[in-house]
């Protein structure tokens, strides 16, 4: 199970509340960001190289730039 961090869950409130317009108590903040994050790791698959390199010919084919590879690790 993922560690959410106090400053996390902090961003995750404020995130929520512009979003929604809704306070949410400290549990319910934590069940609704581990419920996001257990829906992520689910549904999430990163692009391949094989992938990302038919896309930027597909686009290529159709007259649009090509998208930059973001080689910079986010955590």
């Amino acid at each position: 199970m993922p560690v959410i961090t106090d400053k996390q869950m902090a961003k995750f409130k404020t995130l929520y509340k512009s979003h929604f317009n809704e306070d949410l108590s400290p549990q319910d903040a934590l069940d609704k960001a581990m419920k996001l994050l257990v829906m992520m790791k689910i549904v999430y698959k990163p692009m391949t190289v094989e992938q990302y390199n038919r896309v930027q010919e597909s686009r290529k084919r159709l007259g649009l730039e090509p998208i930059p590879l973001d080689t910079s690790k986010s955590g």
